[in-house]
């Protein structure tokens, strides 16, 4: 069998398992991540030994030390999964929801109704906890889904898989509810990608050349997981013990996801008494700072910042530090190279606050809080999906809602049109 018929098999089942799932009762989907999430405990030692595997793997081929703390797996992170997936259990079912119903003039009733969206592609790097929190948002929105994820996470996502199988069938659900492609080909990912007609959407996470290559690449519509060129500004006035604890957290406390921050923005009154401050504490952490000339005079150990720096997402304990004149600077400097993904500004002043949350383009405007928070758990969603940086359908942290549409609903009493 070719990967192309490999491939159309698995969306042709997937295609059979979203009929059956869109028609499925709140129970029984509840019932089946409950089951899922026991089965994903049962199964540690297997995905403890599958990741170690894959671990191995990717310490072989030099991969970063961030990428690897993606990759990484252990009895919490585990657990988190199987918390994760109840916790999207215990939210309301979305699907069949009617909302704006409203009697027109000739007497039709009309309404919108949530639907799923059908059948989800998801193709992401690193990171196997995706697989766990992508098959259980799916699920609960009535979409069957189709994971890929990186080669580096192979054995570990097949681990998980087979787990989350395991719980759909014990649920009375067709395992091919989700389904997890384990050719560790690219052109899997190309099949995948351009299958119109069987697959309704494409969901990708990953670094800036590999949602390149997708965007490229795909056929299917797409909501795009961008990149997180991240950006914290401290204003003047501040209280900078507060700016210090929050630009701390954002670039150190998990650097290798798409919300830490990346460029640290600071007023020039305010820079020179938090940069010596701060940057000797980051520096402390493992933090290589590279900054424009004047957070050079005040932090001697910082390389100059190119301006390439300014535009990359690193994912790693590397900081890009630019001293600004004032509020409208540090919006241009976001508005020039930020990804529109998470923004945040540290300021006392309510008239820079209000300005910043109104004029930043981003997925996510923060005022006195750290980019991290940037996530659906912390909003109230429950697992997401990823954090959409585009416009259209869905932006910013996607939970159960952002995976279904809507569908116009209609009740006549033998209307026509005249």
């Amino acid at each position: 069998m070719s990967i192309r018929e490999e491939i159309i098999q698995l969306a042709q089942a997937a295609r059979r398992a979203a009929r059956v799932l869109a028609k499925s009762s709140a129970e029984i989907k509840n019932q089946a991540l409950l089951k899922m999430a026991d089965e994903i405990i049962n199964a540690a030692p297997e995905i403890l030994a599958a990741n170690t595997e894959d671990l191995r793997n990717a310490q072989a081929t030099g991969i970063s030390g961030a990428m690897l703390d993606r990759l990484t797996l252990n009895d919490k992170r585990i657990q988190d999964m199987a918390a994760g997936l109840r916790e999207v259990a215990a939210f309301p079912d979305p699907v069949g929801e009617v909302e704006h119903e409203e009697v027109r003039p000739n007497g039709i009733r009309v309404g919108r109704m949530r639907v799923p969206l059908g059948v989800i592609g998801m193709v992401y790097e690193a990171r196997p906890n995706v697989t766990a929190d992508a098959a259980g948002l799916c699920l609960k929105s009535g979409n069957a889904v189709i994971l890929r994820g990186g080669s580096e996470s192979t054995a570990s996502n097949r681990a998980i898989g087979a787990a989350i199988s395991a719980g759909l069938r014990q649920a009375g659900l067709p395992a091919e509810c989700v389904q997890v492609i384990g050719n560790p080909d690219r052109q899997a990912v190309t099949e995948l990608l351009t299958l119109n007609g069987l697959v309704d959407c494409i969901i990708p996470r990953g670094g800036h050349k590999f949602l390149t290559w997708v965007a490229e690449t795909a056929s299917v519509p797409m909501i795009q997981h961008g990149e997180g060129n991240c950006h914290v500004y401290v204003d003047d006035p501040a209280d900078l013990s507060m700016a210090a604890e929050i630009v701390f957290n954002a670039k150190v406390q998990r650097p290798g996801v798409c919300n830490a921050m990346e460029t640290l923005l600071v007023h020039a009154h305010s820079a020179l008494a938090f940069l010596p401050v701060i940057l000797p504490r980051l520096a402390k952490a493992g933090v290589e700072i590279r900054g424009c000339e004047q957070t050079r005079a005040l932090f001697s150990p910082a390389q100059a910042a190119t301006e390439l720096d300014w535009a990359t997402e690193y994912q790693d304990l590397i900081l890009a530090v630019k001293v600004v004149p004032d509020v409208a600077a540090a919006m241009e400097h976001i508005a020039r190279f930020g990804t529109g993904h998470s923004e945040a500004i540290v300021t006392s002043d309510y008239l820079h606050a209000e300005r910043f949350l109104q004029e930043v383009d981003a997925a996510a405007v923060l005022v006195n809080a750290s980019t991290r928070l940037v996530d659906g758990g912390q909003f109230g969603l429950g697992a997401e999906i990823g954090i959409s940086t585009q416009k259209l359908h869905a932006r910013g942290p996607m939970g159960i809602r952002e995976l279904t549409s809507m569908k116009f609903i209609v009740r006549g009493t033998g209307q026509i049109r005249k």
